[in-house]
């Protein structure tokens, strides 16, 4: 259980502490994309992400899009904002999140991993050697595949919520 554990849960990236991220040597951020930074069927970034991303850069942090989502979809997003981006991840598997980390010249210890889903940014950011951060789902609806997960991922979350490992109240 303890790999769906996230090692901090924010409302969004919009309250992510950058101080202490700098204070912790960090050093890069490994963003999911859909429902984390905007809706999964908005197209671009909003002006205040677009405000967000230029502030994190201008703070000294390598920003890299891990997304399970194809080609098109992250390149349309990712090419405007001048962000780095893998897609088709294959998340919850590591292999982006490491080859991520390498493209930043970083090590693990320097980089966050920051998504809306349990089953695959932190599951995966976690068994790969990150620190993960899980935020609130900028959207309440999902993609097919997503819906899925976010059934499981309620169950676990309710696990540990009854273990005692978590003390954030869920929305869901």
């Amino acid at each position: 259980m303890k790999y769906f554990m996230p090692n901090e849960y924010i409302p969004s990236v919009f309250d992510l502490n950058l101080e202490d991220l700098h204070k912790r040597k960090i050093k890069g951020i490994i963003t999911d994309l859909d429902n984390t930074l905007v809706e999964w069927d908005r197209p671009e970034a909003t002006p205040e992400l677009l405000d967000w991303m230029y502030f994190v850069k201008q703070q000294g942090f390598q920003v890299t899009i891990v997304s399970n989502n194809n080609k098109a979809r992250v390149s349309t997003f990712s090419e405007p904002t001048g962000i780095k981006f893998i897609h088709s991840a294959k998340k919850p598997m590591g292999k982006a999140f490491r080859k991520a980390c390498k493209q930043m010249g970083l090590k693990k210890s320097e980089v966050v991993v920051i998504g809306d889903q349990v089953m695959t940014d932190v599951f995966g950011g976690n068994r790969a050697g990150f620190y993960t951060i899980l935020v609130v789902p900028v959207a309440e609806s999902d993609g097919a595949f997503t819906k899925i997960n976010r059934k499981v991922e309620r169950r676990v979350l309710k696990r540990l919520k009854e273990k005692g490992l978590i003390q954030w109240e869920e929305s869901n």
